[in-house]
């Protein structure tokens, strides 16, 4: 039945396209666009204020509108483009991405840069899910399949960091559209490159549409990521907070029912019964929850306390980056090696230390703490990230690698999302606090200016200039109150970290090493190692869902 676990999955040898590695290369360049505005827009924000007008929940929206059309569309995007076609799905989305950037460019209001960001999310659901699940299709040998999804992710992670360097040297010299611009001959490069190289490939089992249940996981998604975005403004109990949140898991909830009660459903729920798949999504998603909190607190650190540049706060953040690309390499080795169980708890034991350095030794004086902290943690996600994907992948049949692919990238969303959302809270409240404390050696305050000040570092930092005499020594309480909560914040990333060890160590299945499957099936290794290369024919008549790529 469609949607059900077939006996063939992506864990099992088939032939490989020939031109593999050149479609690898043009799908790593299309997921580095989506990853890159993840993280661009946010060096911009000074200048929207100043040519837009942009209110502080103005920029929120700028930022989270994209998230929120992102992570509600994964699921779907992937369903369709496993029924219809990958290939036509990925050249959809960079034409939806490409649209969304010139609207975004050329907005001369915050309503219209809102909007050209929301279809830019559209065009990134479709993209995001696709490449992987084209990757997998025409990678047929395990081992060359594992090295390709680590370049995948490494891809992503590295897109992620590079995005304020990016954007930090477009600001020297260009406007805030150039963080927009910039996208445009990278999405033209990715479109040319998936018209001449990329194949078709599709469920060729796809039964009917699932309209509803595509309905209620965009509504259940959406409203969760949401809800988690603005909790920290309006308080996690609030009123508000709590609606938004229970309708969500409402949502959910039916979204779930509808699928499990359905032949042929959009998301197979009982694929979450496979600990590879539901204790990789679990790892993954703390994963990504300790990271995006962690970068948060650090891009503040970085440039409000030790006082470094947009640009330099960027690249200060480089070594995250380097390690990551360090860790996917030493992470397809362990788990050729060991298996992939081996390689995602080594990996999240690396970066739960990488979190701890900076947690236990970031004093507001030294990069050292973060610089070392941010290279143990990208070595560590390295290592862990590519083998999870993997694991999570290798339960689907490849005729649903769309799904699988978008359910790995949904539990990212979720675990960044939340762990801006959670940790950012918690360092927010713990700074308040501690600043409401300290001013109290400041009686000639305002209640205003004790209102600006406790409410974040940034904004201490601006009000203290007005503050005359005092404004040296309320800049430097303001910071140390920043590094106090940080400490207590990053403590929380640190632990989710470590489950994430715990999980994958007592969850994930004991496998034998890909080097063990490789020796199984030596004759389809040679192929793939160019002892024999399979023909295009070859490949469609393997996967049986190739069509011309014209």
């Amino acid at each position: 039945m469609h949607g059900r676990p077939t006996t063939q999955s992506l864990g099992d040898t088939h032939a490989s396209h020939p031109n593999r590695w050149r479609i690898l290369g043009v799908l790593v360049l299309a997921l580095l666009v989506t990853s890159i505005d993840h993280t661009i827009i946010n060096v911009a924000m000074p200048r929207l204020v100043g040519d837009l007008g942009a209110s502080s929940a103005q920029l929120q929206w700028i930022v989270a509108s994209y998230t929120i059309v992102f992570a509600g569309l994964l699921l779907t995007a992937g369903s369709l483009g496993d029924r219809f076609s990958r290939r036509h799905a990925l050249l959809a989305g960079l034409l939806t991405f490409l649209g969304g950037s010139i609207v975004a460019a050329t907005a001369a209001s915050t309503t219209a840069l809102i909007a050209g960001r929301c279809v830019m999310g559209i065009g990134g659901a479709l993209i995001m899910p696709t490449t992987l699940s084209i990757l997998v299709n025409v990678f047929g040998d395990p081992r060359e399949r594992a090295k390709a999804i680590a370049g995948w992710t490494a891809a992503s992670g590295v897109g992620i960091a590079v995005g304020p360097i990016v954007g930090g040297a477009l600001m020297r010299s260009f406007s805030w559209s150039s963080v927009f611009w910039i996208n445009v001959p990278l999405v033209v490069a990715a479109f040319i490159g998936a018209l001449q190289l990329v194949p078709d490939s599709r469920d060729p089992h796809a039964t009917r549409l699932d309209p509803i249940g595509a309905a209620l996981s965009i509504a259940a998604i959406s409203t969760l990521v949401y809800a988690i975005i603005q909790a920290p403004e309006r308080g996690w109990t609030s009123t508000a907070s709590v609606v938004n949140f229970a309708i969500g898991a409402a949502i959910a909830v039916v979204f779930v029912g509808w699928e499990m009660r359905r032949d042929d459903p959009m998301l197979d729920m009982t694929l979450f019964r496979n600990r590879s798949f539901s204790a990789g999504s679990i790892a993954l998603a703390l994963l990504f929850f300790a990271m995006a909190g962690t970068v948060f607190l650090q891009a503040q650190y970085l440039q409000f306390v030790l006082q470094y540049t947009p640009l330099a706060a960027g690249f200060a953040l480089v070594p995250a980056a380097i390690g990551m690309l360090l860790g996917t390499g030493a992470g397809a080795h362990l788990a050729e090696m060991h298996g992939g169980r081996i390689a995602v708890t080594a990996g999240t034991v690396i970066a739960t230390a990488g979190v701890a350095v900076q947690a236990a030794f970031v004093d507001g004086g030294s990069y050292a703490p973060t610089g070392i902290g941010l290279l143990l943690f990208g070595l560590g996600a390295g290592v862990a990230m590519p083998a999870a994907t993997e694991m999570i992948m290798a339960t689907l049949p490849p005729a649903r690698a769309g799904v699988g692919s978008a359910v790995n990238d949904t539990v990212r969303e979720f675990g960044g999302a939340l762990g801006v959302a959670v940790i950012g809270s918690v360092a927010a409240t713990s700074y308040a606090t501690s600043m409401h404390g300290k001013l109290d050696q400041f009686p000639n305050l305002t209640a205003s200016d004790r209102s600006l000040l406790v409410n974040n570092v940034g904004a201490a930092i601006h009000a203290s200039q007005h503050l005359g005499a005092q404004a040296t020594e309320i800049e430097a309480v303001a910071r140390t109150a920043f590094v106090d909560s940080m400490h207590s914040s990053l403590w929380i990333a640190v632990g989710l970290a470590f489950c994430a060890a715990v999980v994958t160590f007592t969850q994930l299945p004991r496998q034998a090493a890909n080097r063990g499957a490789h020796d199984r099936h030596g004759s389809h290794g040679a192929a793939a190692h160019g002892h024999h290369r399979p023909h295009a024919a070859t490949f469609e008549a393997a996967t049986s869902t190739e069509v011309s790529p014209s």
